[in-house]
């Protein structure tokens, strides 16, 4: 009967996780909904496998969560590449714009 709380919260928080991925209003705000679902997953996961006597879930769980925690540095390391890439590209047109409006002087 425990466990199945346990499992029912579980799924709840999931939920109420995936409404926040999806409404933002950030992307750092949906990345971390999409962490916190994937950490309610770990933790259902383990559950299931304590309930039902299989050692080899908790693995499972253990995969998941590593993988989980790398796709969300590389999500991560690729929204800062893109921002530098945003900076850059903003900085570059404001110098182009400067040098432009010096040379209708002349």
């Amino acid at each position: 009967m425990m466990f199945g709380v346990t499992a029912l919260l579980l799924l709840v928080a999931m939920a109420l996780g995936l409404v926040r991925a999806l409404r933002g209003p950030t992307v750092f705000d949906r990345i971390l909904a999409v962490n916190m679902i994937g950490t309610a997953t770990v933790a259902l996961i383990s559950t299931l496998g304590f309930v039902v006597g299989r050692d080899d879930l908790v693995d499972i769980a253990l995969i998941y969560a590593l993988i989980s925690f790398t796709s969300t540095l590389a999500v991560l390391r690729f929204g800062d590449h893109e921002r530098a890439q945003r900076s850059a590209a903003a900085r570059h047109a404001s110098t182009d714009g400067a040098h432009g409006s010096s040379e209708g002087g002349l």
